[in-house]
């Protein structure tokens, strides 16, 4: 692979701006999810027994010393991390390997206090992704300036065995759990409803033919598992490009259809390590002149040409006939359609796997161990003894974090279904069981959730005053009224969204986190209110809470123009399954035991920090964003950071242009004179001084003179 100076850039700004969106979407909803008065209030998780720093796994730890609440300081904890990243977003300088290890210790700090909602799959693999920008970042702020180092392929090599982990955990998952859904191809019309926060423009795609519908299926299966496969660690850089271009197409799909989250944009960030310099100098390199044509190719070099193209076109084939061959792929010319239907048995996709599992192990050794004699080969061709030794230390300390890193990975690697994790080396095993608490690697595919096709389950939220007329509380962004149109989140998590998606698939009605959160509504607290609904007229309870409440489980659908003729007045239509938590109120028994059970039950009351700089800051802070939803903060965010750009364009557009004449011209009159000139000159002197040794001394002074400028 060639150099990555251009796709390491753009892997580390878009890290930056990834930890932008996450720390300012949690940031939003702290006051909701772990304030004194939210779900889970984050000062009762504090720990009883007062530890040194270092061991603690938060840095809620300095909240004392720095004379701030918990809450506050996971607040600064936020705000900081939205400093930094931005600052790293804007700034090349700034992106820096030490930045991102500040930006990586201050997401951890929130991960482990988090909870249940911070511990979803891309809160996982923002962690890993963020060791990774560690490593792959240069450090630059302990010195003058920062360069383009020998070794940064060996460490840049890491994102693309992350994102093949990824990208094939993430397709075999939908295979190897056995989901009916995917053998049959029907789970992207159920997974067009089923997902998080479906789009509008999911419900048009809703609407389509089956048999598009089951097509598109096969392309996610081929795109996830077979793609993977064969391009990314490919030898081939055209292979490498296909395979990036397939996965970008993905992503975008995803997002269009599904909202954009951090897990889009992570693996498109990811997704940059397919791809090298050329491709993006190959279009904005400066052009050859006449006098720099291409020399023609020797026979060897041309027959190497040729069998690559062979190698390419072999593996395009390949991927076709597994569409065909797989999937029983048959067109209709009278009908029009598309038939497909899957060729293989679970019992035989998990032979695949017992085959694949090993090699792809093995195909990852073999590209790393190239990447790391590569870049020593280019350590010891460095000019100077100094410069030669210093390059090895520095490529021996970066391939043996590389290794470490990559020997850790093996094992969540080998724990998704239908892989043994015992082929792992024990004492592989033992380190990892030891780091584990750092989240430096992590486990994808793992929790694959069956596509039901009984439709979308929903959790409803219903309060009343008397116990007899009951009124709905429908959240901002998740199906609740059917005529509702399904919102745009953005790159904003809504975490009590996504917590309660979860539990109306999963069924279980007793966690922590729900008896808190129907203890708040109860108690009518506005900052979990915001959470379900900023805009007060939303809301029905907002001039008093509700004395009852209890939540009811619908199956939602998108609804279909051409059988229920409702698509103009409703986007959803619902069917009642069951009653999912019975009626409550403040003094009943069973929310009490739940309560206790929980931890939640509060005996002592909240302490509120000094009254410091710092406290008036984020209380300051706080009271502007107050009232503001997530998806809008992140919005105008995003916004910001976009007009900053523009004006740097524009600014560097309108001072960089007159400025070049003048400094090449400077730097012309210190470079040697160009050889026609100097052919031009000889030639008119030439009559006049023939064979003189006067002229020959001056011709050795015009030449020696330029290197003495030098």
């Amino acid at each position: 692979m060639g150099e990555v100076k251009t796709p390491r850039q753009w892997f580390l700004w878009s890290i930056a701006l990834v930890y932008v969106c996450a720390f300012a979407s949690i940031y939003v909803q702290i006051p909701g999810l772990y304030g004194d008065e939210g779900i889970l209030p984050v000062r009762l998780q504090m720990p009883k027994v007062q530890r040194p720093l270092l061991e603690q796994e938060s840095l809620l730890g300095l909240g004392p010393s720095l004379g701030l609440a918990p809450q506050q300081v996971l607040e600064l904890t936020c705000l900081v991390g939205v400093a930094l990243a931005l600052c790293a977003v804007l700034l090349e300088p700034l992106r820096d390997s030490l930045i991102y290890f500040c930006l990586r210790v201050l997401y951890l700090s929130v991960y482990n206090v988090g909870g249940d909602f911070l511990h979803s799959e891309w809160d996982v693999l923002l962690l890993e992704a963020g060791l990774l920008a560690v490593l792959v970042a240069p450090l630059g702020l302990l010195r003058r300036h920062s360069s383009y180092r020998y070794h940064d392929t060996v460490s840049f090599w890491l994102t693309r065995w992350l994102f093949f982990r990824l990208t094939f955990c993430t397709g075999v998952s939908k295979l190897a759990s056995g989901d009916p859904a995917w053998y049959d191809l029907s789970a992207l019309s159920h997974h067009l409803e089923n997902q998080m926060n479906p789009t509008p423009l999911a419900w048009y795609v809703h609407q389509l033919p089956d048999w598009l519908l089951r097509f598109g299926a096969v392309v996610v299966l081929q795109s996830e598992i077979i793609v993977p496969l064969v391009t990314f660690f490919a030898p081939i850089r055209r292979l490498r490009l296909f395979g990036f271009y397939v996965q970008l197409f993905l992503q975008l799909c995803y997002i269009l259809t599904g909202n954009c989250s951090l897990l889009n944009l992570l693996s498109i960030t990811l997704s940059f390590s397919l791809l090298d310099d050329d491709h993006f100098n190959s279009n904005t390199g400066p052009k050859k002149k006449k006098g720099q044509e291409k020399k023609p190719r020797s026979c060897g070099q041309t027959l190497v040409s040729y069998l690559l193209q062979l190698v390419e076109l072999a593996v395009y084939l390949f991927i076709l006939y597994c569409f065909i061959s797989l999937f029983k792929l048959q067109i209709n010319w009278e009908e029009k359609t598309l038939s497909s239907k899957t060729n293989f048995t679970q019992k035989g996709f998990h032979a695949f796997l017992e085959v694949f599992q090993d090699l792809t192990i093995w195909i990852g050794v073999l590209s790393f161990t190239w990447e790391a004699v590569s870049a020593m080969l280019t350590c010891v061709c460095t000019r100077g003894i100094v410069s030669k030794l210093w390059s090895l230390v520095q490529w021996a300390l970066i391939t043996a974090a590389a290794a470490a890193v990559f020997a850790l990975s093996v094992v969540p690697y080998t724990s998704m279904a239908g892989m043994s994790v015992s082929k792992v080396l024990p004492a592989v095993r033992d380190a990892y069981s030891a780091v584990e608490r750092y989240q430096l690697v992590g486990a994808y595919g793992i929790q694959h959730r069956m596509t039901s096709a009984e439709g979308r389950p929903e959790i409803i939220l219903e309060g009343s005053y008397d116990g007899l007329t009951w009124t709905e509380m429908n959240p901002m962004y998740k199906p609740g009224n059917v005529n509702a149109v399904p919102p745009i989140v953005g790159p904003h998590q809504p975490r009590l969204e996504w917590l309660m998606w979860q539990k109306a698939q999963g069924g279980d009605d007793t966690s922590p986190w729900f008896t808190g959160l129907l203890q708040r509504l109860l108690q009518g607290k506005p900052e979990v209110i915001g959470l379900l609904q900023v805009d007060k007229a939303q809301y029905p309870f907002s001039q008093k809470a509700p004395v009852f409440i209890k939540a009811n489980l619908y199956n939602y659908h998108f609804t279909d123009p051409t059988k229920d003729k409702t698509h103009l007045q409703a986007w959803w239509r619902r069917q009642y399954k069951r009653e999912f938590f019975p009626i409550v109120n403040l003094d009943d028994p069973k929310l009490k035991k739940l309560l206790e059970e929980a931890g939640l039950k509060e005996k002592f009351p909240a302490q509120t920090g000094s009254d410091t700089p710092v406290s008036q800051a984020l209380s300051l802070i706080r009271d502007h964003v107050k009232g503001l939803s997530g998806s809008l903060l992140l919005s105008t965010l995003l916004a910001t950071v976009a007009g900053i750009f523009l004006l740097k364009a524009v600014f560097s557009w309108v001072s960089g242009g007159p400025k070049p004449r003048p400094a090449l011209a400077d730097h012309k009159t210190r470079k040697p004179k160009e050889p026609s000139e100097t052919a031009e000159k000889s030639q008119v002197a030439a009559p006049s001084n023939r064979g003189g040794k006067k002229d020959s001394n001056e011709k050795k002074d015009s030449d020696r003179s330029p290197r003495k400028r030098k």
